[in-house]
């Protein structure tokens, strides 16, 4: 695993990520828009030469083998 960076909710994402990653960043904090995220932060590191993005509420945006951008949360019910 590699660490990336950091970043705030709302503020741009970085500029390697690939449209997709940015997109799904993007419908969720739209998502959010009514909760008070001043305080979250994104955390982008690499796993496998692919893109982990990790919010601070326990989303997490995976890009698959197959390029396919998957989106989680750990604190969300089943």
């Amino acid at each position: 695993m590699q660490l990336g960076t950091r970043w705030a909710v709302g503020a741009q994402p970085p500029a390697r990520l690939e449209a997709s990653v940015v997109e799904a960043i993007v419908s969720v904090e739209t998502e959010l828009a009514n909760i008070d995220t001043a305080q979250w932060r994104w955390t982008l590191t690499w796993l496998e030469g692919r893109p982990v993005v990790d919010l601070d509420d326990g989303t997490s945006i995976r890009v698959g083998h197959d390029g396919e951008v998957v989106v989680t949360n750990e604190n969300t019910p089943l």
